[in-house]
């Protein structure tokens, strides 16, 4: 089998699925990179990755895309690790710094100050260090694992993840496996077999993480990340990204490894 370049977020909601990779036999087949969401996302954009982790706010812009697997970096509520920081009340809000590791995050931000919260704010592009101008009536999108300790240094927290669903209804799934051709059927029944490993061991993978002060990892893997690509996650797939199309009928089919496309009826 010609070796598999693979992409994947580095964060921590994605370890169980590099320990799951690693531990399985496709760990001889494969090429894995970690980075960032963004990075992630422009990889398969260029075509320098063969399948990606990737936030799904890119599907609308991929020339073809293929799921690849049954499961998702999602959240049925409050997700802990992507959110707004501020020291203000968001009706007081007049600019938010938007995390430049993200591209859903980004999205579902915009969604949701003018959908939901029915806000205005100046977005501004972040840079490294843009944490620290978090001040007055500025407020900043932070994913990941930078988030951790951040609830401690600002009075006003609003959780993505139980925003999405306290405004819907659905959960919301931030990033899933995609492809932009097919792959081997073999190798793909042999990837969600190595992610469920892996989600499977999760009590022996937190004994073997670094600990974190104040931070629950097994809480976190428990009550905030939601890996199964169920049908409730399609529905709030599908919703996210008919309003990022406009809602112009974007479809994505309810199959697995089936290819998306926009509904061209």
């Amino acid at each position: 089998m010609q070796r598999i370049r693979i992409t994947a977020v580095s964060y921590l909601n994605t370890k169980p699925f590099i320990y799951g990779l690693f531990r399985s036999e496709l760990s001889e087949w494969i090429d894995l990179s970690l980075d960032i969401p963004s990075v992630c996302a422009q990889k398969l954009l260029r075509g320098e990755a063969d399948l990606a982790l990737t936030p799904v706010a890119i599907v609308p812009e991929l020339p073809k895309a293929f799921l690849v697997s049954d499961y998702c970096i999602g959240s049925t509520g409050a997700v802990k690790t992507v959110c707004l920081y501020a020291h203000q009340p968001l009706e007081n809000i007049k600019r938010i710094y938007l995390d430049f590791h993200s591209r859903s995050s980004v999205a579902l931000t915009q969604v949701l100050c003018r959908e939901y919260w029915h806000i205005k704010p100046e977005f501004i592009p972040a840079q490294e260090g843009y944490i620290e101008y978090l001040k007055g009536d500025t407020a900043g999108l932070v994913i990941g694992d930078r988030t951790i300790g951040l609830e401690a240094r600002f009075p006003y927290v609003y959780d993505l993840g139980a925003a999405w669903t306290d405004w819907t209804g659905l959960p919301f799934v931030f990033a899933a496996w995609f492809s932009t051709r097919p792959l081997p059927q073999p190798f793909v029944e042999k990837f969600n077999q190595a992610l469920a490993s892996g989600l499977d061991h999760l009590p022996e993978l937190t004994k073997i993480l670094p600990a974190y002060p104040n931070f629950d990892l097994d809480a976190y893997y428990r009550d905030n990340i939601s890996y199964a690509l169920d049908e409730a996650k399609w529905l709030g797939l599908q919703r996210f990204l008919g309003i990022l199309s406009g809602e112009k009928g974007y479809h994505l089919e309810s199959t697995r490894f089936a290819q998306v496309h926009p509904d061209a009826g």
